[in-house]
């Protein structure tokens, strides 16, 4: 289990992981399993290197049936920049060769700081010798700076756990925004910081008096050279994968060494930020929440992707404090994580986060099975405190029976006000809802640079829904270029597909498993292809799953007729029930158009996925040969035996 660590931290591949370390950016987790302790100390060494001295910059997890919560807590709060090293800080019998010599700078630079001012109160002394009697002689007390006094110092500081830094980037001495170690060394402590790209340490500090006097003094941070190897065409990503292995290989969690580490790496928090629900307000257990207080801050991720990875109570507390305080993280993805009513904590964290003014989250993907809270409330919740973000997108496939139950505590955010926001693309999977226009047309208003739109799996409990819709994306987001409905019924609503067809913003519309044919006529088609041959801005039409067949099909390409004034460069037809001979029927008719508008033809795309090509697979191979000559082909070798047998009605 990941023997990788092992191999790469070894001695030999010293020179391999500085150049990982200078050029990797994406680092990804794939069916880890538990791991013994002197792997997970290698792994420690690895992501110490890799995050807080390197240039990762996305760590993803994927697939992990059954995490090992001291594992897992380890890898996300060192990729948030947190370490709780111990006795892990030791690498090959000394400490992390970089924090030292970064914290030996520091320390001489403090030592000569400290210096300066012993002179400065050498003088001050002799200016009151003249009336008292001398207490100690100014020369030793500059010997005990510049000589082995220093060096002790130095010493303390290197044996001891570095106090984390403010921020990741520029930060103030004596800030109370982030919890701080303040365990004090000889001569007294003043924390220091170092930007996102290096680690913070503690320096030589100064008495409490004098402490007072920098307090609110700014200091810009040092940053550290890259060195030669930091080639950005290098090495973009690498992968740890993990075969399935049986249970013979795993260690006994019940170790001395298991639980020590446990200890230190899932210790609970008593100034906990997540209380938001009754889970939330739970102390201790053997993975609580992380301590930040007793961890030491370097740089962090901007990026966390964990897919199908189960989240248990107190890891999602673990999780939202890290969030709290994770201000340079940029993009956010939790995809099928079991969330449940552990939802409230994550946003517990999120609002903590958006309360820091660096924060610079943009991009934000929840996706789970079920959802305990409506979609709409949880994208007005997001919104209403990051109205900075670019990109939402809210999924689940089911809705909870028990989804009115609320934590206490956690009041709907329903009928909270949404500011102007930034949102450029916004996604929504409903799980079988109906689309209160009353909850989302607010969420459009507030969104005048809104660029793409998705939704998918809503009802329309009535047929004004979609109508009112369609009036406020025309008022209110004049920059909306895509469109996207799945598997939203529009048998129904043919006037307003015809009118979002001929919007003349729209670039790209997909009414994909719509059933637009369902109840249709054959004038509604020819009012489609007569609307799509007027309207010169789009690009793009997806039409998968809707019913077509062959004469439907065939009926399309008059769209590039030599009477169109269309710009059509896409069509996707993918799951619409056409066979062989529509297809070269609808190649030879194509070819036709083409020939009279003298060759001129912006047509490049085809999509032809999941239909029924199997069929006669010489006629089809014939018509994809002559289709390729004209356009961009994508198919696939789809058995249609596959086929749903409610498609049988357009044979």
């Amino acid at each position: 289990m990941l023997q990788g660590a092992v191999e790469l931290t070894a001695e030999h591949n010293q020179k391999v992981l500085e150049n990982l370390a200078g050029s990797l950016r994406i680092l990804k987790f794939q069916h880890l399993l538990s791991s013994d302790q002197s792997i997970r100390r290698s792994l420690v060494l690895l992501l110490h290197r890799l995050i807080h001295h390197g240039s990762v910059s996305q760590v993803s997890m994927y697939s992990w049936p059954v995490p090992d919560t001291v594992l897992l807590v380890l890898i996300l709060s060192m990729s948030a920049g947190f370490w709780r090293s111990g006795n892990a800080l030791v690498y090959h019998s000394s400490p992390c060769s970089l924090c030292r010599e970064e914290d030996k700078a520091q320390s001489q630079e403090s030592a000569q700081e400290q210096a300066e001012r012993g002179r400065y109160d050498e003088r001050e002394w002799s200016d009151g010798e003249n009336q008292k009697g001398s207490p100690r002689a100014p020369e030793e007390a500059d010997a005990e700076v510049n000589g082995y006094g220093a060096d002790a110092r130095l010493n303390s500081v290197l044996s001891r756990p570095r106090s984390p830094p403010l921020q990741n980037q520029v930060c103030e001495e004596a800030s109370s925004e982030v919890p701080c170690d303040d365990t004090s060394i000889q001569g007294g402590s003043s924390p220091r910081c170092i930007s996102d790209q290096l680690s913070c340490h503690p320096v030589l500090r100064k008495t409490r008096r004098r402490l007072k006097s920098a307090v609110g003094k700014k200091r810009r941070c040092l940053r550290r050279s890259r060195g030669p190897y930091a080639d950005p065409e290098d090495l973009y990503d690498f992968v740890f994968t993990v075969a399935r292995e049986d249970n013979s290989g795993l260690l006994d969690k019940d170790s001395a060494t298991e639980g020590e580490n446990a200890e230190n790496w899932s210790t609970s928090s008593p100034g906990s930020l997540c209380t938001g629900h009754a889970g939330c307000k739970k102390r201790g257990g053997s993975a609580g929440i992380f301590s930040l207080k007793a961890a030491h801050r370097f740089r962090s991720v901007s990026t966390l992707e964990l897919f199908s990875i189960p989240l248990t109570g107190e890891t999602c507390r673990t999780l939202s404090n890290l969030l709290s305080s994770w201000v340079s993280l940029e993009n956010l993805v939790l995809s099928y994580n079991g969330l449940g009513a552990d939802i409230f904590c994550i946003l517990s964290g999120l609002r903590a986060l958006s309360r820091h003014s660096d924060c610079h989250l943009r991009v934000v993907r929840v996706s789970d099975v079920f959802s305990h809270m409506p979609c709409m409330e949880l994208v007005r919740c997001i919104l209403s405190a990051f109205p900075q973000l670019h990109t939402l997108s809210v999924s689940f496939d089911l809705k909870n029976q028990l989804e009115g139950n609320r934590p206490e505590g956690n009041p709907s955010c329903s009928e909270v006000e949404i500011p102007e926001s930034c949102l450029e693309q916004l996604e929504i999977r409903f799980p079988r809802e109906p689309l209160h226009t009353a909850f989302l047309l607010p969420v459009l208003k507030a969104s005048k640079s809104l660029q793409q739109l998705s939704l998918d799996s809503a009802t329309l409990p009535c047929s004004q829904e979609l109508g009112l819709l369609l009036e406020v994306l025309k008022e209110c987001n004049p920059n909306l270029k895509k469109l996207s409905f799945h598997d939203v019924n529009l048998a129904e609503h043919q006037k307003e597909v015809l009118l979002l067809l001929q919007d003349p913003v729209l670039q790209e519309i997909t009414f994909s498993f719509c059933r637009l044919f369902e109840s249709s006529t054959t004038e509604f088609l020819s009012e489609i292809i007569n609307t799509v041959k007027r309207n010169s801005s789009l690009k793009s039409l997806k039409l998968p799953g809707n019913r077509l067949g062959n004469h439907r099909l065939v009926a399309l390409a008059d769209i590039f007729s030599e009477d169109s004034s269309s710009s059509l460069c896409q069509l996707d037809v993918s799951s619409n029930c056409i066979k062989p001979d529509g297809l070269l029927e609808f190649t030879k008719k194509l070819e036709g158009h083409i020939q009279q508008r003298g060759g001129q033809i912006q047509f490049t795309h085809l999509r032809l996925f999941q239909n029924w090509l199997d069929q006669d697979a010489e006629t089809a191979q014939e018509a994809l040969r002559r289709l390729k000559a004209v356009c961009s082909v994508v198919n696939d070798s789809w058995d249609s035996s596959q086929a749903f047998a409610d498609y049988i009605s357009v044979m």
